[in-house]
């Protein structure tokens, strides 16, 4: 969740937030959360899973932008 809050304080343009499965279950049932953290990118789920930093940005790229 580190990455995803210091993307979001870098670009105006991205939101993170981060919601406690177990006390939103219907929520992380919709996002088909199965592990933690569970990537969403504009309400699709992208990935499980820490990732390095690098490897973080080309996902989030690859997933805005094709």
């Amino acid at each position: 969740m580190l990455l995803a809050y210091k993307a979001a304080l870098a670009s105006p343009r991205i939101r993170a937030g981060a919601i406690e499965a177990s006390e939103f279950p219907r929520l992380a049932d919709e996002m088909e959360v199965w592990a933690v953290p569970r990537i969403v990118v504009d309400g699709v789920p992208q990935w499980d899973g820490s990732v390095p930093e690098p490897v973080f940005i080309q996902r989030i790229l690859s997933a805005t932008f094709g």
